[in-house]
């Protein structure tokens, strides 16, 4: 019998989406294999997370909850994953594509000498080797990955916003193990985390966002952009040009040297589509593009294009929105 892993995110006791998407994934491979399902959580005070995970159909959560892993810690995390799975024995490791979890994958992965399935948009077992396929050349193409024959850990990443989360129909037992890891020796601490604005949801998370780029023509008219966000319940993200130009933080930046994303709703106001950009939000599932020049090139993934005034459409989708929602 083979088992399957997952590394969960967490953040101030809250799981992360990505991570129940991994998880949910994991269990759909482990019934694939006739394996089990089992999920490590690091932190402090998230004991009371097993029941969770138990629902997306994890048999064992293996906790290590301590006071030093209040906050992310790359060698503190990547020590309890690596803990578990000495414990658990796992064929398969997944772990999100998100910023922390490619971290935690690639220091795994090193210490147990095996390669990693990056950024994978779609994963199966075939022949008892994971395979999948991930982006490459920027998002216009996609290349079949395969494990190593002799991998005796296979570890994944699955794209965020990929996959779907949804709860087991037969959840697990979540029996919960704490991990008894030994003295840390963590050299890099995190010491301060500066939240986001109330109210703010993460690009990495959303499943609508509203992005605007160097044809809103300056940060005076973001507020256009966040009460179009508010009516939809969307994220605001940006382009590189908007963030170099000091327009807005790289949160919220999305696109190949930002934050990918795959959303079921993307709203480019102004974005050009530079193919930086594309590379990072190609995947969503309905593309709306808001240009004035008709051959930009986002109107070439676009499912929806609009030749015109942004300054004029996003206020009356704004109003549209609004009136639905009434």
């Amino acid at each position: 019998m083979a088992n399957v892993l997952v590394f969960i995110e967490q953040r101030d006791g809250k799981l992360r989406k990505s991570s129940l998407e991994a998880l949910s994934l994991g269990y759909s491979l482990s019934r694939k294999i006739s394996g089990t399902l089992g999920a490590v959580v690091a932190g402090s005070g998230i004991s009371s997370l097993s029941s969770e995970l138990a629902a997306y159909g994890a048999a064992k959560v293996f906790v290590a909850d301590r006071p030093e892993l209040a906050l992310f810690s790359s060698e503190g995390y990547t020590a309890a994953l690596d803990a578990a799975a000495s414990a658990f024995k796992p064929s398969i490791v997944l772990v999100s594509a998100t910023a922390m979890g490619l971290d935690v994958a690639a220091r795994f992965a090193a210490r147990r000498g095996v390669g990693v399935l990056s950024d994978v948009m779609t994963l199966d077992v075939e022949n008892g080797r994971l395979a999948g396929e991930r982006p490459v050349y920027s998002g216009k193409a996609r290349v079949l990955v395969t494990a190593a024959p002799s991998a005796g850990i296979q570890v994944a990443t699955p794209r965020p916003n990929v996959f779907p989360a949804s709860r087991s129909d037969t959840p697990g037992a979540g029996e919960v193990v704490n991990l008894d890891l030994p003295a840390l020796k963590i050299r890099a601490k995190v010491v301060k985390v500066e939240a986001a604005e109330a109210g703010e949801i993460d690009v990495a998370e959303a499943d609508k966002i509203v992005s605007g780029g160097r044809g809103i023509k300056g940060p005076e008219s973001w507020p256009m952009l966040r009460a179009l966000c508010h009516e939809l319940g969307a994220a605001l993200g940006a382009s590189r040009a908007a963030v170099d130009a000091g327009w807005i933080g790289h949160e919220h930046q999305v696109g190949q040297t930002g934050k990918v994303v795959s959303p079921s709703l993307y709203i480019a106001c102004g974005v050009s589509g530079a193919i930086q950009h594309l590379a990072g939000m190609g995947s969503s599932k309905v593309i709306v593009a808001i240009n004035k020049d008709p051959e930009a090139p986002i109107f070439k993934v676009a499912t929806y294009g609009i030749v015109g005034d942004l300054f004029q459409i996003v206020p009356a989708l704004t109003e549209a929105a609004k009136k639905l929602k009434a």
